[in-house]
């Protein structure tokens, strides 16, 4: 049996007879990318995903515990400057490098390029979201004489864009060969039937596999042996669209070492019992991230000794990791979620089917859903209005304009010290 027909008999076996009579209408180029696409695709994996959706989900019994953290404005002097002396030392030695998580679109907010590459209107003339991380990095590099290996991770979808757009901006004055871009894996799209979607270039329609991937994507890519051949020792992995985001806090940093843990994260406190984000927490003795959907609303509303909320960290997407750790996450299996979504594909007559409801399920990981392959996390809540600036939405709750305040404000504060 040659190779294409054994590729037929995989796909007929997975009921997957649609793409095998688009095979026979496609020749060249277009059939061998096809071919190669369909190869390259763990179709029991994705079998697995789509059963699932079909399951109703069990909920475990889980034992969930508040966890600890340390607040960095009621650190002791001592404290501080023990944790910033440790962080310091790493970042000046060349020891230190961040991840930027850049794999999405700007569509939510009415861009329609990458998100990175999205203008926040500040202080009159504007800086691209790009820009405004490089300016943290950058001031950490003068600060601490380095140039610290920054690590971007785009999509497919975006990846061209965003490498365009970086290269016309000259990287905004950061060093190029300081700069490493790579791409997030991705999922086959898989309709409610289980049939994979075909996309307008007749090839299976795919999406990015979720923030959590960004762990397999770093091995996969090269990132991962380019960082050990620098040898860089932590890792910073933290989002395109935080505007106030602090990719080198020593503190944090310094804490981690303190503590001899693998992993650390910043938090903000929840500003309301029910407000939408993931806490952290304790399940089952190990670190854990939990959706607001999930925490009963009598957890939620819990409070300890002081009167603060016993579940009241929020993760902020602010994640820091040994090598070690980021090794051990790339190789380890996550749990995958699925989000049922619309999504255009092409039928088996060619035509462009653009669905008025939700058609199919893409299946992600979630970067918090690691925290649990260790047996502890060091957390340090820093402050809203310093660390947290998400631009997210057109308008309301963690826009453009909510940011804009954010920024300006803390610049403003900054400038006069």
């Amino acid at each position: 049996m040659d190779k294409e027909q054994e590729t037929i008999e995989l796909l007929k076996r997975y009921n997957q007879n649609h793409i095998v009579n688009l095979l026979k209408k496609l020749d060249g180029i277009k059939k061998q990318e096809l071919l190669n696409q369909i190869n390259r695709i763990d179709f029991e994996q994705i079998m697995e995903l789509y059963d699932n959706t079909k399951k109703k989900i069990e909920i475990k019994e889980n034992k969930i515990e508040s966890i600890s953290y340390l607040d960095k404005a009621k650190l002791s002097k001592e404290q501080k400057e023990r944790f910033d002396k440790l962080g310091e030392d790493i970042i000046r030695n060349g020891k230190y490098a961040v991840v930027t998580m850049a794999g999405g679109q700007g569509t939510r907010l009415g861009h329609s390029g990458p998100k990175g590459t999205f203008k926040l209107d500040v202080y009159g003339k504007g800086k691209y979201l790009f820009e405004i991380l490089k300016d943290n990095i950058e001031e950490a590099n003068e600060k601490y004489n380095t140039i610290i290996q920054w690590y971007i991770m785009t999509s497919k979808e975006n990846n061209q864009e965003t490498v365009e757009f970086l290269e016309k901006h000259n990287y905004f004055g950061y060093p190029k060969e300081a700069v490493t871009i790579f791409n997030q894996s991705e999922l086959p799209l898989v309709d409610t039937e289980g049939k994979l979607l075909i996309n307008k270039d007749m090839k299976i329609k795919e999406a990015s596999d979720g923030n959590g991937g960004t762990y397999s994507s770093l091995r996969a890519s090269g990132a991962l042996a380019d960082m050990k051949n620098k040898g860089i020792k932590w890792v910073f992995i933290g989002s395109v669209d935080n505007a106030l985001l602090k990719m080198a806090d020593v503190t944090l940093l310094g804490m981690a070492i303190d503590k001899n843990v693998q992993i650390a994260s910043k938090s903000v406190v929840k500003a309301n019992p029910h407000e939408k984000v993931g806490v952290f927490c304790r399940m089952n003795g190990h670190p854990k991230v939990i959706e607001y959907t999930e925490l009963p609303e009598k957890m939620a509303e819990e409070v300890d000794s002081n009167g603060e909320l016993k579940y009241g960290e929020s993760h902020i997407m602010c994640n820091l990791y040994t090598i070690d750790a980021i090794e051990k996450a790339s190789t380890e299996p996550l749990i995958y979620h699925s989000a049922f979504k619309k999504n255009s594909y092409i039928d088996e007559d060619g035509k462009e089917i653009i669905p008025k409801e939700a058609n199919s399920y893409k299946f992600e990981a979630f970067i918090f859903d690691a925290f649990e392959f260790f047996d502890d996390i060091a957390i340090l809540r820093g402050k809203r209005e310093e660390d947290f600036a998400p631009v997210k939405n057109k308008e309301g709750v963690d826009s453009p304009k909510t940011a804009k305040e954010l920024y300006e404000k803390y610049w403003n504060k900054q400038n006069k010290k």
